[in-house]
């Protein structure tokens, strides 16, 4: 019932509409009492929303609809005929105009100008808005939703960047804020926090720390988070390295090449070094070294560190002092890939015909990339130069077989030119 309801007041509503061109006239009698009957006749009376809202009872709702039109129809369409009828002579013969009341307006007008005002007050649409000029109320002004110079939803850190102070200076220190976007919950953080009271005693920090201004940058786009440390725990973390005999610049360094080094407590830092001290076997010294060159050790996982410990011993056949070398020397064969490091072996010990104490002697070889061991040992097998014995003639040295470039490779090691050495490497 209410859907039909709906659907009579839109057919109203266009009746009324297609209806009204020019003026129009009214045939009535003069008898007030035939005015309602005639409106009715005339013309299909709109219902008010209200009538629609009610019970879903369906008696229920036909009484309130028949009542709601009734009452409309009594309030609305009454005409007062007034007591003179004023005749036009360019009318036709036969038509009256009538002057009346129009209870919307309180003023004198036709039918046209009566239908129109229902027409008006129907289309919420046609509503004119208020005008730009126009004075209001102290309290209209602070019910006034005013949009917020920020946007309160975005993918991207750029939007925010002219009106954040904290990512201008961010920006400005060489911050990479599309690598920070792409991790969740840190542009929220970056956008809350003050730059004068959050940011800068952080920085003044590392400054005093050591770390370069061409560094800062690199560290807060690999770790935001040291921006939220509290001071206290950074100033105890390098108390502690300090205290193991890290020097000042390896502790710059360290922190510089390794982001999260400082998000780690004291307790998990002295924990990782008592365990590369134990697993490998070092002295402190020897310890305190490799961190150093390799500072990561103390962030990452010990199980991959483990797993390649393991490798090393069972698989490979290192013995431990030749391990400790190796490790001492390529601190990064500790978190090498799996799979990378027993590639590099397999082709240098069981293709290439180097043994285990050549590799100790030159442990580069197990940091170097398989593709270049492979294209530079078949170039020189090519030419009947892969003689890696020091004992027999033409020995050619693991270190420069995989350090130089490749211009020096050629010149220095295959007494060749860089030419044919790409000729060759398109023939694999």
């Amino acid at each position: 019932m209410a859907l039909t309801c709906i659907q009579l007041c839109q057919r109203c509503t266009s009746l009324l509409r297609s209806r009204i061109v020019g003026i129009i006239t009214l045939q009535y009698s003069t008898d007030a009492q035939h005015w309602p009957a005639a409106l009715w006749n005339s013309f299909i009376v709109p219902v008010l929303p209200s009538v629609l809202q009610r019970s879903p009872n369906p008696s229920q709702t036909r009484q309130r609809w028949n009542l709601g039109v009734r009452s409309y129809c009594e309030s609305h369409a009454k005409v007062q005929p007034s007591q003179t009828k004023h005749r036009n002579t360019d009318e036709l013969p036969g038509t009256d105009m009538v002057s009346y009341q129009n209870p919307l307006s309180h003023q004198l007008i036709d039918g046209g100008m009566l239908l129109k005002e229902w027409q008006t007050a129907l289309d919420l649409d046609d509503a004119p808005g208020h005008s730009a000029l126009e004075e209001i109320s102290h309290e209209e002004a602070v019910c006034m939703d005013i949009p917020a110079a920020l946007p309160p939803v975005s993918i991207s850190l750029k939007d925010y960047v002219n009106e954040s102070e904290t990512l201008g200076k961010l920006v400005q220190l060489g911050v990479q804020l599309w690598k920070l976007e792409q991790r969740p919950n840190v542009g929220s953080m970056l956008l809350r926090l003050d730059f004068q009271t959050d940011v800068t005693p952080r920085l003044v920090f590392l400054k005093q720390l050591g770390v370069e201004d061409s560094r800062l940058g690199y560290l807060i786009s690999h770790n935001p988070f040291i921006l939220t440390e509290s001071l206290e725990n950074l100033q105890a973390r390098v108390a502690y390295l300090r205290s193991k005999k890290f020097s000042a610049e390896s502790v710059a360094s360290m922190v510089s090449r390794a982001p999260y080094l400082l998000n780690f407590s004291v307790k998990r830092m002295d924990n990782r070094l008592g365990f590369y001290q134990q697993q490998l076997g070092l002295s402190a010294q020897k310890t305190r070294d490799v961190v150093a060159r390799h500072p990561r050790l103390l962030c990452g996982s010990l199980e991959p560190v483990k797993e390649n410990l393991k490798i090393c011993k069972l698989e490979m056949g290192f013995r431990e002092n030749e391990l400790q070398h190796i490790v001492t020397v390529i601190p990064k064969v500790l978190t090498a890939n799996k799979r990378k490091l027993t590639q590099i072996f397999d082709y240098t010990h069981n293709t290439m015909n180097i043994p285990h104490d050549l590799i100790v002697k030159f442990p580069q070889v197990l940091n170097a990339r398989y593709l270049r061991i492979k294209e530079r040992h078949l170039f020189l097998q090519y030419l009947d130069k892969a003689q890696y014995d020091p004992a027999k003639p033409n020995y050619i040295c693991l270190d420069k077989l995989v350090s130089l470039p490749d211009e020096a490779f050629c010149a220095e090691v295959a007494s060749a030119t860089l030419k044919d050495f790409e000729l060759f490497q398109k023939t694999m």
